[in-house]
């Protein structure tokens, strides 16, 4: 009996012991590498939310390890995802409007907040009031592959200009807003955080009405194949995302303490990262039901003015240029 219980305790020990050994390497499993193309910068503030989800452990809850590269704009990056040299990216909620009616077979799969992200600042010193006063002017944008050029586009149309009108300056992601700092431009056309430096840099900053088009904020872009393939992976990376936005929505001063925490360049300049937050919480990231929910009605109206002004040659299926599988899903 004595041998037996021995042989059992025995038996009992070894299967304890191959547990401890595979328990750990289930539990941990090496984080899945995704690369995350960016249309600018991640320094920048308005991709605060990636930066947060990063360095507050979202994506590591999600088993992620992302790795964010830098494109030459949202178009670039569309391109770059369409083409299969990334599984994921950023642009604007406008970007699958303009890609696919050249064939490239992306979707937005969440947008940042339901406003546009895309404003156009200028020097009220220059008589500038309204996008009409623009014409004749200098105005800076980042590139001409970034779709805050495009949504820039459509604004001046509301006004009755065209690109041929205004001296349009690709200016790279700094100098969009360094050259109307200095004088050499007259407006600039961009995001928040590009209103909040050239205002900090003592640049006084007039924001103009963009007549009514409805431009969109920024989008999270996945290729068809990817969607139909990895559904699950683009789930893990949308919701781990957005709750780098909510945290931002929540409470900009925390969020603002973080996030120069995660890039300690930005230390000493929390008040600067809060004023941003703040301008994206009001402008952009608010009015939202659903955090990342893109409206339909939104992208179809947006897509029949690009049409309609010549900006994209022929209309896309709607419901081929988005899809809201991926959003208010909890874990």
């Amino acid at each position: 009996m004595k041998q037996l219980i021995a042989s059992a305790c025995s038996a009992l020990a070894m299967v304890a012991a191959i547990g401890a050994a595979i328990v750990p390497v289930v539990a941990h499993a090496a984080p899945e590498e995704v690369t995350y193309l960016l249309p600018a910068p991640p320094n920048a503030p308005a991709f605060a939310p990636w930066v947060l989800a990063q360095h507050k452990g979202y994506y590591a809850d999600e088993n992620l390890k992302v790795n964010f590269i830098v494109a030459k704009g949202g178009v670039d990056v569309a391109k770059q995802i369409g083409a299969g040299n990334a599984v994921i990216g950023g642009a604007i909620g406008d970007t699958p409007i303009v890609v696919r009616a050249n064939g490239i077979p992306v979707k937005a799969i969440a947008v940042l907040g339901a406003g546009s992200v895309t404003m156009v600042a200028a020097n009220p010193g220059e008589g500038i009031k309204a996008m009409k006063d623009l014409k004749g002017k200098t105005v800076t944008v980042m590139s001409y592959t970034d779709t805050t050029y495009y949504a820039f586009l459509g604004s001046l149309k509301t006004a009755g200009l065209s690109k041929t009108d205004v001296q349009i300056q690709a200016a790279g992601p700094a100098g969009v807003w360094q050259l109307y700092t200095t004088g050499k431009s007259q407006a600039f056309a961009g995001v928040p955080d590009w209103v909040v430096n050239a205002t900090d840099a003592g640049a006084k900053v007039e924001l103009l009405d963009n007549g009514g088009f409805k431009s969109m904020a920024q989008a999270i872009l996945a290729s068809d194949d990817t969607i139909k393939k990895n559904p699950e992976l683009l789930k893990r990376l949308v919701r781990a995302t957005l709750r780098g936005m909510a945290d931002i929505m929540k409470d900009p001063k925390a969020a603002a303490d973080d996030y120069v925490a995660a890039l300690p360049s930005y230390k000493g300049k929390q008040a600067s990262i809060q004023a941003t937050f703040e301008m994206y919480n009001k402008y952009v990231y608010a009015n939202q039901k659903t955090l990342g929910q893109i409206d339909s009605a939104r992208m179809d109206a947006v897509q029949k003015f690009y049409v309609s002004e010549g900006i994209v040659t022929k209309a896309t299926p709607v419901n081929d240029l988005f899809t809201n599988q991926f959003t208010g899903i909890a874990k």
